[in-house]
């Protein structure tokens, strides 16, 4: 099998994508538990910083130069919704790089580029530091913070920002790598997201009948459901929520006396006013479906939205905050 690095290219010891398959390096200066994602690789001599890899959550990836300064005057520089983004779902592994002295943040973005189109990948989008961004704010470090939000230090693309996005197929379901190398002084850093798309798999959270959802009411007052689910960063319902929105109608017509609040929630990711906004916009979605699709009555039906300010538990976990994520039905 034929294995062709570009003459700059520096990716340990990873290869061979063209068969689908590579091994991941791991050093001993990396953090716990870390490893390389083997579609991608790293920078020789690079270090992971942070790494976190979730079976199944969304991404927001951008394709297009952001308006980051429209973002601030709406008060929602949390939002993704925009055209410029592309929303995904499926396998999410996200890693940080330390890249080693005296390596630009270019040098390391041509690298990645160079790898990625040898392994059969498109580049989907490119940019660097104000071409990246639209409108009045154009500081390289602003796509920092749209891209690598979890970063804590917030001037590793102070001085320079270099974006790219780029797709694949694989065993027939598309894979999303985003890269953003940034450069602070004599400090550089690459972060990485790949988004392996996949189904939910939708068989882990039992439906809630109309007499379960009752008799949760009648003890006490209130019930939650987890089987309304909505597209990313939106208040569009999902189709795989027509059940228990059924089950919601079928409980309002066996009691025509009842009278319900719609409450959305969300866990702490984001910025609080915008998971507010958010959390209004799709319980008000879900009071227009049930009118609209199932022919509930709008008098019985209120709205609102809590976002994150009523945890059922501590946001520490990717669990818990699946947990948070909810809908409830509170009894008027």
């Amino acid at each position: 099998m034929r294995m062709r690095m570009a003459p700059r290219l520096r990716i340990g010891a990873l290869v061979v994508l063209l068969s689908g398959f590579a091994s991941a390096t791991v050093r001993a200066d990396d953090v716990a538990g870390a490893k390389d994602h083997p579609l991608v690789g790293r920078f020789e001599g690079s270090t992971i910083a942070d790494y976190k890899v979730r079976g199944f959550d969304e991404a927001a990836l951008l394709r297009a130069p952001v308006d980051y300064g429209a973002l601030l005057e709406r008060n929602a520089p949390e939002d993704r919704s925009g055209p410029e983004w592309l929303g995904v779902q499926g396998k999410l592994t996200e890693i940080r790089y330390e890249i080693p002295e005296h390596r630009s943040s270019l040098e390391v973005m041509m690298n990645y580029q160079s790898f990625l189109k040898e392994n059969e990948f498109d580049i989907q989008f490119t940019c660097s530091d104000s071409a990246c961004l639209k409108g009045n704010v154009r500081d390289p470090y602003v796509l920092g913070q749209l891209i690598d939000a979890r970063n804590g230090v917030s001037t590793s693309y102070f001085d320079h920002a270099r974006y790219l996005l780029a797709s694949a197929d694989r065993s027939g379901a598309p894979v999303y790598v985003a890269v953003i190398t940034g450069e602070d002084k004599e400090r550089t850093t690459a972060f990485v997201r790949v988004v392996e798309t996949k189904a939910a798999e939708l068989d882990k959270i039992k439906l809630v009948t109309a007499g379960e959802m009752k008799q949760a009411m009648d003890r006490a007052g209130r019930v939650q459901l987890y089987g309304i689910q909505f597209d990313f960063d939106k208040a569009t319902i999902r189709q795989e929520s027509r059940p228990t929105l059924a089950e919601i109608a079928k409980v309002m017509s066996e009691n025509p006396g009842l009278n319900l609040e719609i409450v959305g929630h969300t866990d702490d990711k984001g910025k609080d006013a915008y998971n507010l906004a958010l959390s209004n916009r799709r319980a008000a979605s879900v009071v227009s479906d049930l009118q609209e699709s199932f022919g509930v009555a709008g008098s019985r039906l209120t709205s609102r939205g809590a976002g994150m300010s009523q945890p059922l538990v501590p946001n520490d976990t990717d669990t818990n905050r699946a947990k948070n994520r909810r809908v409830e039905l509170i009894v008027k």
